[in-house]
């Protein structure tokens, strides 16, 4: 229906938080009411009692606006770990890149309590909502350097890796391949940006789906000597907080597409959701955060995130807009 400029627009419950419920809005043209469906109401994914959504109308302003951009003007930039993998799986934690490597025989239990001692201490501080993103920085700074020291020091070797991932449970979320294989037929750029460690994440996705020409990895990544024995790592340090700073030093990808404005992005913490700071300027970025624990930072994640996903497993909800922008 277009309106004309005498039309008001009045939407039922003012500040309402659409939440596993449609929001109706209607339209008044003298006397007559008339009901208007939002496009987002349209995508039964979103309409479930998991998704959260602050603010409609910017939902609804920014997937229309990727739909009109169409594919060529789409980028997708998504986290990995608890993010395109699952956190968990009937009750069980899943792992996440670094877990791989610590959960393997190659380590000793030394090593692995080692290592499960610092995320029980810094995993809660990563998630806590009392904590400055200032603070979160330093924090997460002196977490992933002991990790990798622990790692460096452990004997791992090169040619475990793939065997390591292999007889890890770590799981896709439901629906990865099918959004893998529907970005690489349409050409469009899906950059995996990541705390974790790339020659693990790497394996994971030619192991669980598909590694397509379109998707790039920006993440932490091993170094092996003559030997294939694991010395460092190269390059400056990625941590959940530190992903703006790394975003413009890594600018080579953003360059390549910067004619790509639209971004579908993805994240389970607050510091993804600095991963697209890289391209400047960003003409509509839609923001997708999937909350896997701590739930008592739902209002938090609602006031950073467009959507957020609650305690789910699988990307319907990214894998119906996108389809819609196909």
């Amino acid at each position: 229906m277009i309106m004309q400029s005498s039309t008001f627009k009045i939407a039922i419950g003012a500040g309402v938080v659409l939440s596993g419920a449609v929001l109706v809005t209607y339209y008044f043209r003298g006397n007559r009411k008339t009901k208007r469906t939002r496009l987002i109401e349209m995508i039964p994914e979103i309409q479930k009692a998991h998704i959260h959504i602050k603010d409609p109308d910017r939902v609804e302003e920014i997937v229309t606006a990727l739909i009109k951009g169409g594919r060529n003007k789409l980028q997708v930039i998504s986290d990995f770990d608890r993010t395109i993998t699952r956190y968990k799986c009937n009750g069980i934690i899943l792992p996440t890149t670094h877990a791989i490597l610590e959960g393997s025989t190659v380590l000793s239990d030394e090593t692995k309590k080692r290592a499960q001692d610092l995320r029980d201490h810094y995993y809660p501080l990563e998630m806590s909502s009392k904590l400055s993103d200032d603070e979160k920085y330093s924090l997460m700074t002196e977490w992933w350097s002991q990790a990798h020291e622990i790692l460096i020091g452990s004997g791992i070797n090169k040619k475990d890796v793939t065997d390591m991932v292999v007889q890890s449970n770590v799981m896709l979320r439901e629906g990865c391949d099918q959004l893998f294989d529907l970005l690489a037929s349409n050409s469009v750029p899906l950059l995996v940006f990541s705390a974790g460690i790339a020659d693990i994440l790497h394996e994971v996705i030619k192991e669980r789906a598909t590694m397509h020409d379109n998707m790039s990895i920006m993440s932490n990544q091993m170094e092996f000597n003559a030997d294939g024995r694991l010395v460092g790592f190269k390059g400056k340090l990625i941590h959940t907080y530190n992903k703006r700073e790394m975003a413009k030093i890594n600018q080579d990808y953003f360059d390549r597409n910067k004619n790509r404005t639209n971004v579908l992005l993805m994240g389970d913490t607050i510091g993804d959701l600095q991963m697209a700071e890289g391209l400047n300027p960003a003409d509509n970025v839609l923001k997708i955060g999937f909350l896997n624990s701590h739930f008592e930072n739902l209002e938090v994640y609602k006031s950073k995130y467009d959507i957020v996903i609650m305690d789910d497993s699988s990307m319907d909800v990214a894998n119906a807009i996108l389809n819609k922008v196909m």
